[in-house]
C-alpha cells in the first residue's frame, strides 16, 4: 500500500500539490512558448519549407515524449524522481538558452537539450503527484485536474508573452523569456524540497544502486553524464527526421519486450489493469495525433487562412490552455460532485467522450470554410468554437488518464507506465507530422480526401469541393487542404469515440474496482 504525505492540507488537497502545480506552470510556460513560436520561426525567418518545418517539428516533439520512458526507468531504479526532476529542469533551461544563439549547431542541439531534459521531469512530477494521495482517495482525480490547469496557466500565458516580445523585439527575445521561466520552475520546485512538503516521497530509491560505481563513477552521477553525451544523438535524430520512422519500430519493439517482461512477473489482477493501461495509451495516441495539429499545422492555418482580431498566430496557441483554465475547475468539482452521489462516470466513457469532443472541434474546423471570404479566409469564430469543443474532449481525458495511469501500474513500475502513457505523445506526434504534411499545397493536387467517401464528407462539411477548388487561387486550395483534413479526421475521431463508449463495459471489467 502507498502511502500519503503527512504535512498538512492546502485547500483540501496535499500541500506538496501546490508547489508542484507552480514547479509544473513555469516548465510548461518555457515549452509552450518556444512551441508557439517555433513553426512560424521555422518558416518566417529560417526559411524553412512548410514540409521540413513540420518533418523537424514532428520529430522534436515526438522525442520529447519518448523520452520520459527512460527517464521513469532510471527514477524508479536509481535516482529518484527529486534528482530526476532536478536535473531535467536544468538541461530543459539550457535548451531554450541556446535558442538565442543564430547557428544550426545550436538550434539542433537546443531541441535535443530540451528532449532530454522533459525526458527526466515529465514523469516523475506526474508520478510525484500520485504519490500525496491514497490508492482509495477519491480526491485524486480532482487534484490531478487541478495540476492539469497548472499546465494550462503555463500554457496560456506563455504563448502571449513570449510571440508578442517576438513580433517586437525579436525571436530571440521570445526564447530567453521562456528559458526564465523553466528557471523559475526549478526555483519553486526546490523551494518545495527545503520546506520538506513532499514528507519522504521521491527520494533515491535504494542508495547502494545509486552509490554503486561504474568505470569508477557513482551510478546517479553517470546517468547526468550520459544524459549530457545523448544530447548530440538526439539532435541528428531532429536533423534527420526523414528517418524517424527506424525509431519508432526501435521504440516499439523496446515497450513491447519491456511490458512482456512485467506482464509476466505480476499478479493476474495487475495484468488486467495493466492492459487498460496499454489501452488507454492507444487512445491517447489517436487522441495526440489529431490533437497535436496545435502548434504546427494549426498555427500555419490561423496564419494564412483565418482573419485573426487581436491576437497573432503564434498567439492563438494561448486559446487552448485559457480554456482548460476556465474549465479545469468546473470540471474538478464536477467529477467530486458526481462521486458524492454515485453519477461519476467511469474513465473508459471519459475516455470516448473524450476522443468524441475532439473530432467534434476538428469538424468545427471544417465548417469554417462554409463562410469564407474573397481573400480564402475563415471567420476566427470558428477557430475560437473548435478550440474551446476540443478542450473540453481533453478535460474529459488528458488529467484523467494522468489519474488513472498511478492507479493502474504496478507499485514499483509506475514511473515507467507514467512514461509508456507520455509514449502516446511520441507515437502521435509521429502521425501528427504526417497529418500535418498532407495540409502542405501541392500545386493542382487536392489531396487524399478530395475524392471517394471523404470527399463526401469534406464537401458536406465545408462546402468546397476537390473539383471546384482547382478554378480558384493558391490561397483557396491552401484553405481547401487544412479543412478537407480537418474535416475529415474530425469524423473519424468522433466515430471512434463512440464505438469506445458503446463497448465500455469489458474494459471496466478489467480495471477490477478502479474507477
Amino acid at each position: 500500500m502507498r502511502t500519503h504525505t503527512s504535512t498538512r492540507d492546502v485547500f483540501g488537497h496535499p500541500r506538496g500539490l501546490l508547489y508542484l502545480f507552480f514547479a509544473e506552470l513555469w516548465e510548461r510556460f518555457s515549452f509552450y512558448g518556444m512551441r508557439a513560436l517555433l513553426v512560424l520561426y521555422m518558416t518566417k525567418h529560417l526559411l524553412f519549407s512548410d514540409e521540413m518545418s513540420f518533418g523537424i517539428y514532428a520529430a522534436y516533439m515526438s522525442l520529447v515524449y519518448v523520452t520520459p520512458l527512460i527517464g521513469g526507468m532510471l527514477a524508479d531504479k536509481i535516482l529518484g524522481f527529486r534528482k530526476a526532476i532536478v536535473l531535467g529542469a536544468i538541461l530543459m533551461a539550457l535548451g531554450h538558452f541556446f535558442l538565442t544563439f543564430e547557428h544550426p549547431v545550436f538550434f539542433y542541439s537546443s531541441l535535443s537539450l530540451i528532449i532530454v531534459g522533459n525526458g527526466f521531469f515529465k514523469p516523475n512530477i506526474s508520478s510525484f503527484v500520485g504519490k500525496l494521495y491514497k490508492e482509495d482517495d477519491n480526491r485524486r482525480d480532482s487534484g490531478f485536474t487541478i495540476f492539469y490547469m497548472g499546465v494550462n496557466i503555463g500554457g496560456a500565458v506563455a504563448p502571449l508573452l513570449c510571440a508578442w516580445l517576438a513580433e517586437v523585439y525579436g525571436w530571440h527575445y521570445g526564447f530567453v523569456l521562456a528559458g526564465i521561466g523553466m528557471l523559475i520552475g526549478l526555483l519553486v520546485f526546490k523551494r518545495g524540497l527545503n520546506a520538506a512538503v513532499f514528507d519522504t516521497h521521491g527520494l533515491v530509491p535504494d542508495t547502494n544502486v545509486f552509490e554503486k560505481k561504474r568505470f569508477g563513477i557513482k551510478s546517479g552521477y553517470l546517468v547526468t553524464i550520459c544524459a549530457f553525451l545523448s544530447v548530440p544523438i538526439f539532435a541528428l535524430i531532429v536533423r534527420f527526421h526523414q528517418f524517424e520512422h527506424y525509431l519508432v519500430w526501435i521504440v516499439s519493439a523496446f515497450l513491447i519486450i519491456y511490458l512482456t517482461y512485467i506482464l509476466k512477473n505480476v499478479s493476474k489482477t495487475e495484468r488486467q489493469q495493466l492492459l487498460v493501461a496499454v489501452y488507454f495509451t492507444a487512445l491517447y495516441t489517436l487522441f495526440s495525433a489529431i490533437f497535436e495539429q496545435a502548434g504546427s499545422s494549426l498555427t500555419l492555418f490561423a496564419d494564412r487562412s483565418v482573419n485573426l482580431v487581436g491576437l497573432n498566430a503564434a498567439q492563438t496557441n494561448s486559446i487552448n490552455s485559457g480554456f482548460i483554465i476556465l474549465l479545469a475547475i468546473p470540471f474538478s468539482i464536477l467529477w467530486t460532485f458526481l462521486s458524492s452521489i454515485k453519477k461519476n462516470p467511469n474513465s473508459v466513457i471519459k475516455f470516448g467522450l473524450g476522443v468524441f469532443f475532439l473530432g467534434l472541434g476538428f469538424v468545427v474546423f471544417g465548417l469554417s470554410a462554409q463562410q469564407v471570404d474573397e481573400f480564402a479566409r475563415t471567420p476566427m469564430f470558428y477557430l475560437i468554437a473548435g478550440t474551446f469543443v476540443y478542450t473540453v474532449g481533453e478535460l474529459f481525458l488528458s488529467p484523467i488518464g494522468l489519474s488513472k495511469m498511478t492507479e493502474l501500474s504496478p507499485v514499483k513500475y509506475v514511473a515507467f507506465i507514467m512514461g509508456v502513457w507520455f509514449s502516446a505523445n511520441f507515437y502521435g506526434h509521429f502521425f501528427a507530422g504526417k497529418i500535418a504534411k498532407l495540409t502542405a499545397v501541392s500545386n493542382g493536387d487536392t489531396g487524399v480526401f478530395s475524392e471517394g467517401f471523404f470527399g463526401g464528407i469534406t464537401e458536406f462539411v465545408t462546402g468546397m469541393s476537390g473539383e471546384s477548388i482547382l478554378t480558384k487561387g493558391e490561397a483557396f486550395q491552401q484553405l481547401y487542404s487544412y479543412v478537407s483534413v480537418y474535416a475529415s479526421f474530425g469524423v473519424i475521431a468522433s466515430l471512434i469515440g463512440v464505438l469506445v463508449v458503446v463497448f465500455s463495459s469489458p474494459i471496466k471489467r478489467m480495471m477490477n474496482g478502479i474507477h
